[in-house]
């Protein structure tokens, strides 16, 4: 339990006044004689009274000598030890034993770090939970960056931590500072360090291309050390308690927007902890010349990632799909995309750009993508009509080129030949255009007037219509009969008398 100042002065006034045992000051002050005992020990007063021998005694030397090696043993391991060696007592005695004697570490003294103006700036991640953008949960992370003098913050939020995310953060962290530190710190996360075995380093080769690029040398902190960093800590604790608690936004650019007021009001007004007297913007405004100088061209950070385009047209790339022209389908495209847009990349030449979406299995569409493959399809499809007409009606081609020279519709004409083919059959469909052709009337109506005076002059009965397969290489085949005068031939031997053979004697039956 926990002591107060009145039950410490109640327990050693009596003690050393009344001269109770600690048992009774127990039972009367209603506390465990364990705290009686660590008051008493506290005060650096000697205890009244004989103190009565332990089973541990004989241990306690071997039990300190083999915790002065070894610090960190558990009691458990202690106890089997001692246990070999004769010890008679319980284990929750023991452990109870040990931990009074178990030396305690010495804490650890940190000097105050100092930096340069303008010599450093400190890198992190914060996360602040996630955004439900349609049917997509999205993590909100923070970028954070801080120059260690002045205590400038530069705060961008974004929906992912990807190493483009990492370093289009660096980007606009120094845009807004107008240069460069010449360190920047960071934690050992995975977008600066791929690898660390102890002083060994093996930094990632995006971000020391970029350090190349703003020339900047990448520092990473040592391993357990959160205080090298602790003015980037204590940001994103300041920006979780001061900016974001209880605050409302509509979407992440507005998010965004109030960071930048955040960041160039109450952030820049406060005090700088680096000197007392101006506040964080003044500070900044001395650090600002000490920066380096920005290079002409800033880095291209968007995010680029190679895609399959299967048999429709359109590309996957961040739980969405993207249209492109569909003469691009089986390609190997190239998506290049930062936060506003997606942009689509044949080798070099751009096939198009879409509003990037942080939705979840969507279809981002080019109107002209769609309508152009409907075209096609269409035109294909009447091609493939025509073919077929023109093989089982040869006279067909005569009729279209007549149609075509007055403006009729191909497609139509085309359209209501084939039905009329799938009704009468072949045969009876080129008699029928070839009288059209005679009269002089390219068109489907007289070819269907044709057929309807042959039906009746055949006294034959209205044609019903064929249920084709569903296979499109099934349905535009074309069957041509045969002539049936073969089986005639057959039915003629058949029916002829069988004369069998003579006999050994020459005579017949």
């Amino acid at each position: 339990m926990p002591v107060t100042p009145e039950l410490r002065a109640k327990i050693l006034r009596y003690y050393h006044a009344e001269k109770w045992p600690t048992g009774t000051i127990a039972r009367q002050l209603k506390v465990h004689h364990g705290t009686v005992e660590r008051v008493l020990r506290q005060a650096g007063l000697p205890r009244i009274g004989t103190v009565r021998a332990s089973n541990i005694d004989a241990y306690l030397p071997f039990v300190l000598e083999t915790l002065k090696k070894f610090p960190d043993l558990r009691a458990s391991r202690l106890y089997a030890m001692v246990t070999v060696r004769g010890y008679q007592g319980g284990p929750d005695h023991f452990r109870h034993l040990i931990a009074q004697h178990r030396p305690r570490p010495l804490p650890e003294a940190y000097l105050r770090l100092v930096t340069l103006i303008g010599e450093q700036a400190q890198i992190d991640w914060g996360h602040f939970g996630h955004l439900q953008i349609g049917k997509a949960k999205r993590p909100l992370m923070a970028f954070v960056a801080v120059l260690s003098w002045s205590r400038r913050i530069f705060l961008r939020f974004s929906l992912d931590a990807r190493m483009e995310s990492f370093l289009r953060g660096h980007v606009q962290a120094f845009q807004s500072w107008g240069g460069v530190p010449r360190i920047l710190l960071y934690d050992n996360l995975k977008s600066a360090v791929l690898e660390r075995q102890g002083d060994a380093i093996r930094f990632s080769p995006a971000l020391l291309d970029f350090a190349a690029h703003y020339h900047f040398e990448p520092r990473p902190v040592a391993v357990a050390r959160g205080n090298e960093k602790g003015r980037v800590e204590r940001a994103i604790r300041y920006i979780r308690d001061n900016f974001f608690a209880a605050r409302t936004f509509t979407d992440l650019d507005d998010l965004n927007a109030q960071a930048d007021a955040w960041i160039n009001g109450t952030a820049s007004d406060r005090a700088c902890p680096q000197d007392k007297t101006m506040t964080v913007a003044q500070a900044f405004a001395q650090e600002v010349p000490r920066l380096l100088q920005l290079p002409a061209n800033p880095y291209p950070v968007e995010e680029r990632v190679v895609v399959k385009v299967g048999k429709t047209p359109y590309v996957r790339f961040d739980l969405n799909d993207y249209s492109v022209p569909h003469t691009h389908v089986r390609k190997t495209l190239t998506v290049l995309a930062d936060t506003k847009t997606v942009r689509i990349l044949d080798a070099q030449t751009v096939v198009a750009i879409h509003a990037r979406s942080y939705d979840k299995a969507q279809q981002i569409e080019i109107e002209s993508h769609i309508k152009d493959l409907v075209e096609r399809k269409a035109a294909a499809h009447a091609q493939r009509g025509m073919n077929r007409l023109q093989q089982a009606v040869p006279a067909s081609v005569e009729l279209l080129t007549q149609a075509a020279a007055k403006g009729e519709h191909l497609g139509a004409i085309t359209a209501a030949l084939l039905r009329l083919l799938d009704r009468y059959g072949a045969d009876q469909v080129q008699t029928a255009v070839l009288n059209a052709l005679q009269r002089k009337v390219p068109h489907p109506n007289a070819v269907r007037l044709a057929l309807e005076a042959q039906r009746q002059a055949q006294q034959a009965p209205a044609p019903v219509v064929v249920q084709l397969s569903e296979n499109v290489r099934l349905r535009d085949a074309v069957i041509h009969p045969h002539p049936l005068k073969n089986y005639d031939q057959l039915n003629n031997t058949d029916s002829q008398p069988e004369t069998s053979r003579g006999n050994n004697d020459g005579s017949q039956k």
